[in-house]
């Protein structure tokens, strides 16, 4: 019966190499710009660092809005990706898979041609745009189409994280829970969200790490006006490419503020990741 123990045969120079080579690049690619970062935010101090977060119009608004982006586009995902998912392991119908495979299309395509097939679809040029505009709705260049965007390069991950565990609890338990005469909403809150909640948690947290980081697609349909449509990426690289210290050290400082709320991300990611693992155990 083969052991699960790491094994311990290959010789020990062989063993320490790979663990050095490892640690060595995860620390030059990754904690050496991450500690980099932090030292050039908090250069001027705490004060500082402060100020060229709160004290610039355009930055306040960067964070409000990727705040407000962010949210909004996972809360919506998150419906799609459980109906979706919920459609797809329950039910056998025609066009199954080419909706699984359109599900995973967003992981194949670049974001900045994502952008630039919302601006052909939704510009003020074309007949789709031109109406909504006649009837005041900007879509492009208006954080509507951040939110739409922001949604295309996201929806997968909840409904992909979702179909494998609605396959392998299967519909035994929402069956018996109707026979026994429970409503739908009552079968979905009381069966099925219990049964797939820490998949749920954890798709919710990689989209939500993907939309508060995207900068291809949202660069292209928000036109990066300053104190309306830039969020936080879009902001971190105007400040960056400004000529004065201060806007460097402002980029540095929000380019700090994403990392933390990337780092939380992380944290959380890894809870949940170990429950989730721990039911999926239970399940098979």
């Amino acid at each position: 019966m083969p052991s699960d123990r790491p094994s311990r045969n290959d010789p020990w120079y062989v063993r320490y190499t790979l663990i050095a080579l490892t640690l060595g690049t995860v620390g030059l690619l990754i904690l050496l710009p991450l500690v980099n970062l932090f030292v050039q935010a908090f250069a001027e101090g705490a004060t500082a660092y402060w100020n060229s977060l709160f004290h610039n119009a355009d930055t306040r608004h960067s964070i409000f809005l990727t705040l407000m982006v962010a949210p909004v586009s996972v809360a919506l995902n998150t419906v799609f990706g459980v109906a979706a998912a919920w459609a797809i392991a329950r039910f056998r119908f025609p066009g199954r898979a080419i909706l699984t495979t359109l599900i995973d299309l967003p992981f194949s395509v670049s974001p900045v041609v994502v952008g630039l097939l919302f601006v052909v679809l939704l510009g003020s040029k074309t007949p789709l745009g031109g109406w909504l505009l006649e009837h005041d709705y900007r879509v492009i260049f208006a954080p509507p189409g951040i939110v739409l965007v922001t949604m295309f390069v996201t929806f997968p991950f909840v409904a992909r994280e979702l179909i494998p565990i609605f396959e392998a609890v299967g519909s035994e338990e929402e069956i018996a829970a109707r026979s026994l005469g429970a409503t739908g909403w009552q079968m979905f809150w009381r069966i099925t969200v219990p049964n797939i909640k820490w998949g749920l948690l954890y798709g919710i947290i990689l989209c939500n790490a993907r939309a508060m980081g995207e900068f291809g697609a949202v660069a292209v349909v928000s036109g990066k006006i300053g104190g309306r449509t830039d969020t936080m990426p879009l902001q971190v690289q105007k400040l960056w490419e400004g000529q004065s210290n201060a806007d460097t050290a402002s980029a540095f400082a929000l380019a700090s503020v994403l990392t933390l709320l990337s780092l939380a991300t992380l944290f959380i990611k890894v809870g949940i990741e170990r429950k989730f693992r721990d039911e999926r155990t239970k399940i098979e």
